[in-house]
């Protein structure tokens, strides 16, 4: 009978030592998988940073600026070979603007 009390203890351990164990192992993985979005959503935006101060760059060297006027936000507006207005937004993407979303340089 004593024996049969330890085997049941034994099985009761084991059983508690495993339910530990898969609790452990799954609040470590969500740890893993949260620190795993926050640096992907670190890297994405400085992706894109670089991505716009490059396309700035770029076009600054490459396209014309055109001083009297800005984009619907404030935007450096950059004038291409082919007469054709745009600003860069904060991806990196050109944006093309017709002439009526131009708007005047505020004064400094």
């Amino acid at each position: 009978m004593n024996t049969m009390r330890k085997i049941q203890l034994l099985l009761f351990a084991a059983a508690i030592g495993i339910c530990a164990t898969l609790a452990a192992t799954e609040s470590r993985g969500q740890g893993i998988d949260t620190a795993v979005k926050k640096v992907g959503k670190t890297g994405k935006k400085i992706g894109q940073k670089t991505a716009s101060v490059a396309v700035k760059g770029a076009s600054r060297i490459t396209d014309n600026v055109y001083k009297g006027k800005v984009g619907p936000d404030g935007q450096t507006v950059y004038i291409n070979k082919k007469d054709r207005k745009y600003y860069v937004d904060e991806k990196g993407k050109k944006i093309y603007l017709k002439e009526s979303e131009l708007r005047d340089k505020p004064e400094e």
